[in-house]
């Protein structure tokens, strides 16, 4: 027998709470190993969310726009286009947030991919468990800031949530997911100071100690886009010792940055 599309539709809106039908939240998984890919997907699947998958950069593009995933999952090594290219192309057309997989422990390497807009890195070989935590912590951020004001005005800076987008001085500026969520954040409550763990707490769901320091990197990048002289912030000071803020408008007037 059919089924008539209208009337399914009407069926979920007309049944119990219990029973309406939720879309499982899509990650895409792009690494160019296929017994990894087949391994995350048997464990994404069974945390109930959908997979999708592409085994190198140029396939994770096509498959990207096609899926249009939640969360990505990336592999920096990899061949025909590999994790850093994929990068770089993908944040000219999508805004999904991205956990980079890398078996490079060089700080350099973290930096440059957390420079070019992805939101997390795990080092291979890792635990899957940790990785779990990491996509669950990264997606209910998503739902908690959808849940919190959608318009924030700090000084010249209006930030929408609706849109996802940033405004300095009436000129849009284009942020990665964290950094936006780092700058609502501090723009919540101008003069409050937030740690490197508060501020990681709302980036990535979970306080992950020895990861805090991908704070500095956002922090450093976030300036770069909304500050006039990134050297000499106006808008999100150091505090040394404890962690940064929102300048408040007396300290914006002439306190320390």
């Amino acid at each position: 027998m059919l089924l008539n599309p209208e009337m399914m539709a009407a069926d979920d809106r007309n049944a119990p709470a219990s029973e309406v039908r939720i879309m499982p939240q899509t990650i895409l998984i792009i690494d160019d190993e296929t017994r990894l890919r087949a391994m995350l997907r048997v464990y994404l699947e069974q945390e109930g969310y959908r997979v999708a998958e592409a085994a190198n950069g140029r396939e994770g593009l096509y498959v990207a726009r096609y899926e249009k995933p939640d969360l990505i999952i990336l592999d920096l090594m990899m061949p025909e286009m590999n994790g850093y290219d994929f990068v770089r192309a993908y944040s000219k057309e999508g805004a999904a947030p991205i956990i980079m997989l890398t078996a490079k422990v060089e700080d350099q390497d973290k930096i440059l991919g957390l420079e070019l807009g992805a939101d997390d890195y795990v080092i291979k070989p890792f635990n899957v468990r940790e990785l779990l935590a990491r996509v669950r912590a990264v997606l209910r951020r998503q739902q908690r800031a959808a849940a919190e004001p959608e318009v924030l005005r700090a000084a010249d800076i209006t930030l929408d949530r609706s849109t996802a987008s940033v405004k300095v001085a009436e000129q849009a500026v284009d942020l990665t997911p964290s950094e936006f969520e780092i700058l609502a954040t501090l723009m919540s409550a101008p003069g409050r100071v937030f740690s490197r763990l508060d501020l990681l707490d709302r980036v990535a769901g979970d306080a992950y100690e020895g990861y805090e320091r991908t704070i500095d990197v956002h922090i450093r990048n976030l300036r770069t886009k909304i500050e006039v002289d990134p050297r000499h912030p106006a808008y999100v000071e150091t505090v040394y010792g404890m962690g940064y803020r929102f300048a408040a408008q007396d300290s914006r007037a002439g306190g320390p940055t």
